[in-house]
């Protein structure tokens, strides 16, 4: 049975509350007027989504409501749901000037609609691209929006949508080969010719480019089959996929030679003359655009950067060398040892030698190195000498990374920072790339604090490890085996009953022993907000000593890491332990130097290190929070609902990874919020922080058996 329309009275109510009438000014006397007219579940959408629109901003709150009734008679409520999502996101990265162009053109945002919905966004595919990218040999290269795919050398550009696939798993195939294909070009030399010099000496400039970029696409597809032979087969597929003409015939001879090893970008500047007669051109779904005045522009500009750098590097460097020993004049020049050009998979690992003896070089020397090697396919012996005091200008050799102090100003898509999405309860749908994470080392502490814990613990120490040694697994007997060590009494009495009961008799009559592997992997999350200060601190450093002790006899795979946070804009990581690390000298004077930082933003570290252990081949994945309250920030939007809400959603999306999630507190008002946010029995509140190094190691056994 339908309900009745909300008179515009009543409207008139919602309406006010919603949009903070009494603070904002608005009038919303003409829109209940226009909703009074509506059916109820109308009414209710528009009231619905009004409401979480006004959780962003009253106005674009309004401005939707007005032009709401105008779109649902237009497309369907799931479409016009979107179009108010896609507006409350632009708010988020761009203010409200781009949230009302949204809103106010609805048709361009229709247009695009499908393709959104099927599409592999640069919003959500470039903090999995950008790894990616990092990850491959070369210069360690950025990512930012473009009109089309390109590359200058430095920055890979990108389109803010691909979809020219079905599905978004597709699409996202397409970005990453896509942004395979850029790096290939920064790899392997193809921005290293001026093509506008060479286009231009041609009568038909941009159909000599595009046959360029035919036969270099074709180059550089053989060294990224070599170099990355999955994702090349999957390029293919896509090729084959959106229906790419073949190469012509006649261009074998040509694509057999750019095919070698030894092929470079001379090679295919050579074939373009010869291929130039023929009329055919293709290209492939994966390879992008090239912008030869502005790659070579930016070549010319860094290979003079890079030059000062690296001198300056050397300078540095040299005086290095003979500080204290007066008698020895600084070294005029160094020498490179570079890597085989013929070698099967030649590399960029560069040496830098003097009088034939290898130097230890910062990784940043290393990274000016690579890059001019990349540049020129050398290191020209200029490039290796020592700069003179004050030759360049200091502004050259400013870091440009991100400073992990320095986060306010600005844009906060800063270079080796992680983003990701929070929940926010009020919209009931996740803020895109909202919080900026970064990972930061622990800075070692004193470790008479390990060699005091381990006195104080001596003797739980030694019980613990007896009892974790059992866990590690006993021997248990497998009966009715086709083979063992011995016989299966059991089994042989109900063959020998069969016999005589003139049935088949059953070769499974051994015993075999057998030891059950345990196939776990941990993230110890370890509060380091303020709060934490004192005996707390102290109880959580001891704990982890004590657990790391234990588990080493064990054997389970583990990382310690620490969280805290000042704002969105600010979540931190602190690394104590990797999963590869091993318990040295130097995780222990981590442990020893965790200590209070901020307040308690949880949700993104929490999606942080679910990453991490995602990327981790085990059975049984734990997430295991040491807390001493709930989810907490400077900003206060964040405190109460929205924050336990945020928190809840990023356990939600772990265990939907296949990780479980418990959470060891202190907070003695826990029991109001953990059930919520961990689920009834995966939390344990301790009332004494002193309970709590005892009580971990406990706890670790009973959620791993």
């Amino acid at each position: 049975m339908s309900r009745q329309p909300l008179d515009a009275s009543s409207l008139i109510t919602h309406l006010d509350e919603y949009l903070e009438v009494e603070f904002t000014f608005i009038h919303t006397e003409e829109l209940a007027a226009v909703l009074a007219a509506m059916p109820r579940d109308r009414q209710d959408f528009i009231l619905e989504w009004t409401r979480r629109a006004a959780a962003t901003n009253t106005e674009l709150a309004f401005q939707f409501a007005n032009r709401a009734k105008e779109a649902l008679s237009e497309v369907e409520a799931d479409a016009v749901a979107s179009w108010c999502l896609h507006a409350m996101d632009s708010y988020d990265k761009a203010g409200l000037q781009a949230a009302m162009t949204v809103i106010r053109d609805l048709d361009a945002f229709l247009a695009v609609g499908h393709q959104r919905a099927a599409g592999s966004l640069f919003e959500e595919a470039v903090p999995v691209l950008l790894p990616f990218v990092q990850g491959l040999e070369g210069r360690r290269l950025k990512i930012e929006p473009g009109e089309f795919a390109w590359t200058d050398g430095e920055v890979l550009y990108l389109p803010e949508i691909v979809a020219r696939l079905d599905n978004q798993a597709d699409n996202f195939q397409l970005f990453k080969a896509t942004v395979a294909h850029l790096w290939a070009q920064t790899r392997y030399g193809t921005l290293n010719v001026d093509l506008v010099t060479f286009c231009d000496g041609h009568p038909e400039p941009e159909r000599v480019l595009a046959l360029f970029h035919a036969l270099e696409t074709h180059r550089l597809d053989a060294r990224i089959a070599a170099e990355l032979p999955g994702l090349y087969r999957r390029m293919r597929a896509l090729s084959e996929q959106l229906g790419d003409v073949p190469m012509p015939d006649a261009w074998q001879p040509a694509l057999d030679d750019l095919a070698r090893q030894q092929a470079t970008v001379d090679d295919t500047l050579r074939w373009v003359g010869i291929c130039a007669e023929h009329d055919a051109l293709v290209s492939r779904c994966y390879q992008g655009r090239l912008n030869p005045a502005a790659a070579w522009a930016a070549r010319l500009r860094r290979i003079e950067r890079d030059k000062a750098r690296l001198r300056e590097s050397l300078r540095v460097i040299a005086n290095e060398l003979v500080e204290g020993r007066q008698d020895h004049a600084p070294p005029e020049s160094f020498d490179v040892e570079l890597p085989d050009p013929d070698a099967p998979n030649p590399s960029l690992q560069v040496e830098v030698t003097l009088s034939q003896q290898p130097l230890p070089i910062p990784d940043k020397v290393r990274d000016q190195l690579v890059s001019i090697l990349l540049d020129l396919g050398e290191i020209p012996p200029e490039f290796l000498t020592p700069a003179g005091e004050g030759e360049y200008d200091p502004g050259l050799f400013d870091d440009t990374g991100p400073n992990p102090e320095d986060v306010w100003g600005g844009t906060y898509h800063e270079e080796g920072a992680y983003l990701y999405n929070e929940w926010d309860i009020a919209r009931q749908a996740h803020k895109k790339n909202w919080c900026v994470l970064r990972e930061i080392d622990v800075a070692p502490g004193d470790p008479g604090f390990y060699h005091a814990t381990m006195g104080k613990y001596a003797g739980y120490i030694h019980s613990l490890r007896r009892t974790f040694e059992i866990l590690r697994g006993e021997d248990k007997v497998l009966k009715r085996q086709t083979d063992g060590e011995d016989i299966d009494i059991d089994a042989l009495v109900e063959a020998w009953s069969d016999v005589h009961s003139g049935l088949e008799m059953s070769d499974r009559l051994f015993t075999r022993m057998h030891k059950e592997e345990r196939n776990i992997a941990v993230m110890f999350m370890v509060d380091m907000s303020g709060s934490t200060r004192g005996w707390i601190n102290e109880a959580e450093r001891e704990a982890l000593i004590l657990l790391a002790e234990a588990l080493n006899t064990l054997g389970d795979r583990y990382a310690i890491y620490g969280f805290s946070g000042w704002t969105r804009k600010r979540c931190e990581a602190f690394k104590v332990k990797d999963f590869d690390d091993p318990w040295d000298e130097n995780v222990i004077g981590r442990v020893c130097g965790i200590e209070p930082k901020d307040y308690t933003r949880m949700g993104a570290p929490i999606r942080h290190l679910v990453s991490k252990l995602k990327q981790v081949e085990a059975r049984t994945k734990l997430l295991v929070t040491l807390s001493d309250g709930k989810p907490d920030d400077y900003d206060l939007e964040y405190r109460g609902e929205y924050g336990i809400e945020d928190t809840r959603q990023a356990l939600f999306e772990a265990r939907r990874d296949g990780v479980h999630a418990y959470c060891i507190t202190i907070d003695r008002e826990g029991q109001d919020y953990l059930p919520h946010m961990y689920g009834a029995a995966n939390y344990t509140v301790l009332d004494d922080v002193a309970k709590l190094p005892t009580k971990v190691s406990d706890i670790y056994r009973k959620i791993t058996t």
